[in-house]
């Protein structure tokens, strides 16, 4: 994307998500922002099997159940996908398990 060289430099915008192990096959996502994640998918890759899962409108201390009852932990990578609505940018955060 091009942008003007004089416009103000991109502040970091810092991800909004925390994840909660405290189960085996279930970690717990948690919207820790002060807005909502608009359109959230997850994606996952567990060894030969790969899931998608859409969760939606996320509002800020929503907490979601993500279910890898199938899932390899030792080779689980998530990929959490959202657009911020103040700026309808899209952001991808991956996490392993």
């Amino acid at each position: 994307m091009f942008r003007d060289v004089d416009s103000a430099p991109v502040r970091a915008y810092p991800v909004p998500w925390h994840v909660d192990r405290v189960f085996d096959t279930h970690p717990l996502l948690t919207n820790t922002g002060d807005e909502p994640a608009d359109d959230v998918r997850t994606f996952g890759a567990h060894g030969a099997t790969a899931t998608t899962e859409r969760l939606g409108r996320v509002l800020p201390g929503e907490t979601i159940d993500l279910c890898l009852c199938e899932a390899d932990l030792d080779s689980a990578v998530l990929t959490v996908c959202w657009f911020r609505p103040s700026t309808g940018v899209e952001y991808a955060w991956r996490f392993v398990m």
